[in-house]
C-alpha cells in the first residue's frame, strides 16, 4: 500500500494528529461526565469522532475507523435524545478510546499494517453494538492477543543445555567488537549444538553500511558451565550487546516493566523473542500456523501456548509487557507543534546571520579588523538570537501532558471509591519537551500516589471536618532559570513517627540514633521502602519514589517532600527548562577540564585543607559538610607542593559539599552531548561540551558524585577531615 516516502511522511503525520485527537476527545468524555446534558460538548465531540473516523479512513485502517464509528454511533443516539450518557456509556466510550490509542501505536510507518487483538476488540464492538442496536459484524483481523489457556502447559528440554540470545548493536564492528571471536569463546566452554541467524533488522542492499553490524544470534550450548561463566563471557561487551542466556529446561523471564526491556517493541513475537522465552525459528513455525485458513485467524500467543512452544504465563507476561510499552509510547509523541511566529522569527535570523557572515567575509578581503571585529560582534548577537530561538522550538506548555490526569485521577478514585477533584495551575508554563515527556511517569506515580495513600476515605474525612471530595492539586512555575513542578493533596500527610519505625525495621536507620526530618523526608526515596500495610494494584510494594526520584536526578533536577499531618502532602520537583544547554561553571584538574552546572555551584574559596584523600569534610556554617578531591578521584594524584587548590561549594539536593580542584575558570554557556556507549553509564558524569579552545570538557553529576562516595564511606574508608576559609558573606543554602 505505502509505495513511498511521501505516504509513509503522511501516515507518520496521521499518527501524530491522531494522538492529539485522542486526547481531545478523552478530555471531552471527561467534561461530559461532569456535565452530561451539555450538548455543545456532545457536538463538539461526535464532529470531531467523525472527522477522525474519514482521517483514518484515509489510510485504510479499518479497525480505527470501526471504533470511531462505534462512538460516533453512540453520540448520535445521545443526540436524538434516545440514549442518555450514563456511567455504563462514560466507562464504554472511554474504553473504545483506549482501544484507538493501543491501536495507534501498533501502527507500522512502513508497511501501515495494523494488528490488533481480535478476540477482546470483538467484545468490546459488540458492547457497542448493544448499546446502541446496530450491529456490524467485525472483520477479520490479524491479532497479537491471547486467549484463554491452561496455564500448566511446560517446555520440557534437556538438562544442561543452554539457549543464549544475542542481539548486536549497530556499531558493534566499529567498537570493535568480533561476534565470531565471542561464538568461538561460547565453543571452548562446551559444544555448540545450533546456531539460527537472525536477520529481521537487515535492511536493502541499497541502504547496508559493511561497518554496521544488522544480525543477531540464537545459539545453543551443550555444556557443564554454570550461568555466571558463561554470562561472564560478554563483561566487556555490554555496552555493543543483548544477551539472554538461559538454561532450555527453564522458563524464560519477561520483564516487568518497559523500563526494563531491551527493546520498545509492541509485537508479542518480538517481545518474546528479545527476552530469549523464544527463538527465531519457534516465531516462524508459530506464524506460519497463524496463518493457515480459518474463519476467525488466531492469535499468535494462543498458537505458541497451544503447540508448547511457550508457557501459558510467559504469554501473559509478554501482554503486560506489550500494555506498558504502549502506554509509554502514548506519551512520547515524536513530533512537536511549534508557532508559525516562532518559525519565522527563526528564519529571520538565519537572513541576519548571512549577512553579517558576507559582511565579515568583506572586511577581511579588505584587511579591515575594526570593521571585521564589528561584524564578528554583530554575526555572536545574531547567533545568541539564533540560540534562544531554536530552543524555543523544543519548548511546549506542560498543560497537555497535566491534561492527561484527569483520566488517572477519574479512574483511581472510581477503583478506591473516593471523591476527587484535580486542581491543575501554571498549565501555561513552558518546558522542554524532552523533560516533559521523562517527567509524565513520575508524575503519575505521584498522583496515583496521592490518591491511594494521600487522601482519606469519606467518613474519615467527615470525622476530621473536611470536605468528603478530596483534593489532589498539579502546579507549575518558572523561577530563576528552572522549572517547579508540584503535586500536592489535602489528605492525611505523612506519619513520621510510622516511618521512622519502619526505617529501623528495614534497618536504615539505628534505633537509638536521633533522626531529624530532614533526613526521615530522604529515607521515603530509598529503593524498597514502604509503610503499607497490604499490597495492591496501586501500592505497597515499595516501589516507585525511588524511581521517581531517578529519573528527576538523571534530568539535572532535585525533588523534595513536604507533610503536615492531617493537612496533607506536598512533592515538589525541580528541572532545568531545557538538557540542551546549560548554564555552567568551568573549572580543571590537572589537564582535564570539566563543567558543573551553575545552578548548584553557591561559592568558591581556597583549599587550605589536606589533599591525596578522594573524600573527607569541612566545616561550614558550623555543620559538617562531605567534600571530594577530584585529582585523588580521577587521577589519583596530589597537587604539586605549593601549588594553589580551590573548592567549589555546591549544593544537590537539599545537602551541601565541596569538590576541590585545581584552577577555576568561571560561568560559560555551553552545549551538552551524551558520552558514547561505552562512557554512557560512568558515574558522576553527564555529558561532554567542547570548549571554545576545542578541548573536551566532561559536565559532570555533582548529586551522583556525592551519593557515590556516601557509598564508599559506607563500604569502610577512612574519613579524614579538613576545613575551608569561610568568607564573611555567604551564599545563601
Amino acid at each position: 500500500m505505502f509505495q513511498n516516502d511521501q505516504w509513509t511522511r503522511l501516515l507518520l503525520g496521521f499518527v501524530d494528529e491522531a494522538r492529539d485527537t485522542a486526547s481531545q476527545a478523552e478530555a471531552l468524555v471527561l467534561q461530559l461526565e461532569q456535565a452530561p446534558n451539555d450538548g455543545q460538548v456532545v457536538d463538539e465531540l461526535f464532529r470531531l469522532m467523525h472527522t477522525f473516523k474519514g482521517t483514518a479512513g484515509l489510510f485504510d485502517l479499518k479497525p480505527i475507523v470501526r471504533f470511531a464509528h462505534r462512538i460516533e454511533n453512540v453520540l448520535a443516539e445521545v443526540r436524538h435524545g434516545q440514549l442518555r450518557l450514563d456511567p455504563r456509556v462514560m466507562a464504554l466510550m472511554l474504553g473504545g478510546l483506549d482501544e484507538i490509542v493501543s491501536m495507534i501505536e501498533l501502527i507500522d510507518a512502513d508497511t501501515g499494517e495494523l494488528p490488533v487483538d481480535d478476540v477482546h476488540q470483538a467484545e468490546l464492538l459488540s458492547a457497542f453494538d448493544a448499546l446502541t442496536g446496530v450491529t456490524e459484524e467485525p472483520m477479520g483481523i490479524v491479532a497479537t492477543g491471547v486467549a484463554p489457556v491452561p496455564a500448566d502447559q511446560q517446555v520440557t528440554e534437556p538438562d544442561r543445555l543452554w539457549l543464549i540470545s544475542l542481539r548486536f548493536d549497530e556499531r558493534a564492528f566499529i567498537q570493535g567488537l568480533d561476534p565470531q571471536a565471542l561464538v568461538q569463546a561460547l565453543g571452548r566452554l562446551g559444544s555448540i549444538k545450533q546456531i539460527d541467524t537472525l536477520n529481521d533488522e537487515l535492511p536493502v542492499l541499497a541502504d547496508m553500511d559493511p561497518e554496521r553490524c544488522y544480525l543477531g544470534l540464537e545459539i545453543q550450548l551443550q555444556s557443564a558451565a554454570s550461568k555466571p561463566e558463561i554470562e561472564s563471557l560478554f563483561d566487556f561487551v555490554r555496552p555493543l550487546c543483548r544477551f539472554v542466556v538461559r538454561l532450555a529446561s527453564d522458563a524464560p523471564s519477561i520483564p516487568a516493566s518497559v523500563d526494563d526491556a531491551s527493546s520498545q517493541d509492541t509485537r508479542i513475537g518480538h517481545i518474546l523473542l528479545n527476552s530469549g522465552a523464544l527463538t527465531a525459528a519457534q516465531l516462524a513455525q508459530g506464524l506460519a500456523i497463524q496463518q493457515r485458513p480459518a474463519a476467525l485467524k488466531p492469535s499468535l500467543g494462543s498458537v505458541l501456548v497451544e503447540e508448547g512452544l511457550v508457557p501459558a504465563q510467559q504469554v501473559n507476561d509478554a501482554l503486560d509487557l506489550q500494555h506498558q510499552t504502549r502506554q509509554r509510547r502514548a506519551y512520547e509523541g515524536s513530533g512537536v507543534r511549534v508557532a508559525a511566529q516562532k518559525l519565522d522569527q527563526l528564519v529571520d535570523l538565519v537572513g541576519e546571520l548571512v549577512t553579517s557572515a558576507a559582511g565579515v567575509k568583506a572586511s577581511i578581503d579588505r584587511d579591515d579588523l575594526a570593521e571585521g571585529a564589528e561584524h564578528l560582534c554583530t554575526v555572536s548577537q545574531h547567533i545568541a538570537s539564533l540560540r534562544e530561538t531554536a530552543l524555543g522550538l523544543r519548548m511546549v506548555e506542560v498543560g497537555e501532558t497535566f491534561s492527561r490526569f484527569h483520566r488517572v485521577v477519574r479512574d483511581v478514585s472510581e477503583q478506591l471509591h473516593k471523591e476527587i477533584h484535580l486542581d491543575i495551575r501554571g498549565a501555561d508554563t513552558e518546558l522542554d519537551k524532552l523533560i516533559i515527556d521523562r517527567l509524565a511517569d513520575p508524575l503519575t506515580h505521584l498522583v496515583r500516589n496521592a490518591i491511594a495513600h494521600g487522601i482519606e476515605p469519606a467518613q474519615e474525612r467527615g470525622r476530621g471536618g473536611k470536605p468528603v471530595q478530596g483534593r489532589v492539586r498539579l502546579a507549575a512555575r518558572q523561577e530563576s532559570g528552572v522549572v517547579i513542578i508540584e503535586v500536592s493533596d489535602d489528605g492525611r500527610g505523612l506519619d513520621w513517627d510510622k516511618i521512622r519505625r519502619r526505617a529501623v525495621q528495614l534497618g536504615l536507620i539505628d534505633a537509638h540514633r536521633e533522626v531529624d526530618q530532614r533526613e526521615l523526608r530522604s529515607l521515603i526515596f530509598s529503593p524498597g521502602f514502604s509503610t503499607a500495610s497490604t499490597v495492591s494494584e496501586l501500592s505497597g510494594r515499595g516501589v516507585g519514589l525511588d524511581v521517581v526520584r531517578e529519573v528527576v536526578t538523571d534530568l539535572r533536577g532535585e525533588i523534595e517532600v513536604e507533610s503536615v499531618r492531617g493537612a496533607g502532602t506536598l512533592f515538589r520537583i525541580r528541572v532545568p527548562l531545557t538538557l540542551a544547554i546549560i548554564n555552567g561553571f568551568q573549572f580543571s584538574v590537572g589537564t582535564q577540564h570539566y563543567v558543573v552546572p551553575l545552578e548548584t555551584v553557591l561559592e568558591c574559596q581556597e583549599w587550605l585543607g589536606p589533599t591525596g584523600q578522594i573524600h573527607g569534610s569541612f566545616a561550614r556554617h558550623g555543620r559538617s559538610r562531605p567534600c571530594i578531591d577530584l585529582a585523588s578521584l580521577f587521577d589519583g594524584r596530589t597537587a604539586s607542593n605549593g601549588a594553589r587548590r580551590n573548592a567549589l561549594v555546591v549544593s544537590y539536593g537539599s545537602e551541601v559539599g565541596a569538590l576541590i580542584a585545581d584552577d577555576l575558570y568561571g560561568e560559560l554557556q555551553t552545549v551538552v552531548k551524551p558520552l558514547g556507549p561505552i562512557f554512557r553509564n560512568l558515574p558522576g558524569i553527564s555529558g561532554a561540551t567542547v570548549l571554545g579552545s576545542g578541548e573536551i570538557a566532561l559536565v559532570l553529576d555533582v548529586a551522583h558524585l556525592f551519593h557515590n562516595i556516601a557509598q564508599y564511606i559506607e563500604a569502610g574508608s577512612p574519613n579524614p577531615s579538613a576545613k575551608i576559609t569561610e568568607p564573611e558573606h555567604h551564599a545563601e543554602e
